[in-house]
């Protein structure tokens, strides 16, 4: 009995002794990084950046494999179900962890306790353009035509359940118009459209909108983050816009499989939040219309469990299911 007790009571030290080992040893072989979108993409773009930086700092190659479909829940699932030694890791969109609970009937895993978020990487806003052609040079001016004519103005967005639709809803709900949802296959297809005049507007990436409001081919009203992005300062926020708390953005962030030791989240995280904080790193996040966060482990997790059920509340409101 002795033995057994003094063996328990010493349990702890091997436990913490073998997550020195882990994280010390840790990586010795190249490490997947498996994201649920296109190759170009800005889930792509990300992660391979964070990447080649991984790779360099470690000497472990990080490979990047692109597992589409089921709005990225079959790339999740893999991860999720991947032995939890930190060799498969996930560049995640915040839409997978906190709207596809809400938006898919069944989710293969669950995005809070089968994943432990790593950082919270970089944040891409979009931004509210409308067609010149739209007779509004403000938000306000654009709610007032929304209320004087319900259901003629249309926006678009690259798919059911993506940042641009829910951010298209949540604008409806805040203010309380009748605009109607056209769902595309893809952004491309969207600004063709946008600027052909056949849809009224679009909150788009800001990479691929931007260049076009800059050169007066469309007509910028928002940023939908919470601060003004660098690049467009004179551009109100929807929250200065007088939508208090607007904030629908496109986030990525790294996750790891439930169960994968301390040492290692630690490690990856502490390497990641610096190379997030690299001169170059920021300057090309910046390009791509990206802005770096970088937060810990524990604030990544409490941004997941509070979306959750915000983007579930306005989903439930407003009828969406994947597949629609």
């Amino acid at each position: 009995m002795h033995v057994i007790a003094a063996l328990l009571a010493a349990l702890p030290s091997f436990l913490t002794a073998g997550d020195a080992i882990a994280q010390s040893s840790y990586p010795n072989k190249p490490i997947r990084m498996l994201v649920g979108f296109a190759p170009a993409g800005p889930a792509d773009l990300i992660a391979r950046v964070i990447g080649d930086k991984l790779t360099e700092a470690w000497g472990q190659s990080v490979v990047i494999e692109n597992v589409t479909g089921a709005g990225a829940n079959i790339a999740g699932d893999r991860v999720a179900k991947a032995a939890p030694d930190g060799y498969t890791l996930l560049l995640a969109s915040l839409a997978q962890l906190t709207i596809n609970p809400s938006l898919y009937d069944k989710m293969p895993f669950d995005t809070v306790k089968d994943v432990i978020p790593v950082t919270q990487a970089v944040f891409t806003p979009n931004i509210l353009a409308v067609n010149n052609d739209v007779p509004a040079k403000s938000v306000a001016e654009l709610v007032a035509l929304a209320r004087s004519q319900p259901g003629l103005l249309t926006f678009g967005s690259a798919g059911v359940g993506t940042s641009q639709h829910l951010a298209g809803e949540l604008f409806k709900s805040m203010a309380g118009v009748n605009i109607r949802h056209v769902p595309y296959r893809g952004a491309t297809p969207v600004i063709a459209d946008l600027l052909g005049g056949r849809i009224s507007m679009f909150f788009g990436n800001v990479t691929s909108v931007l260049p076009l409001v800059q050169e007066g081919k469309l007509r910028g009203l928002a940023v939908t983050s919470l601060k003004r992005l660098a690049a467009t300062p004179d551009l109100p926020t929807l929250d200065e816009s007088g939508f208090a708390g607007f904030d629908a953005t496109a986030s990525f962030g790294l996750v790891a499989p439930a169960g994968t030791p301390p040492a290692i989240i630690d490690k990856l995280h502490r390497e990641t939040v610096r190379i997030l904080a690299l001169p170059d790193v920021r300057k090309r996040f910046a390009e791509l219309g990206s802005e770096v966060i970088g937060n810990s482990p524990g604030e990544f997790a409490a941004v997941i469990k509070a979306e959750i059920p915000q983007w579930a509340k306005l989903i439930k409101e407003a009828g969406i299911r994947a597949g629609d």
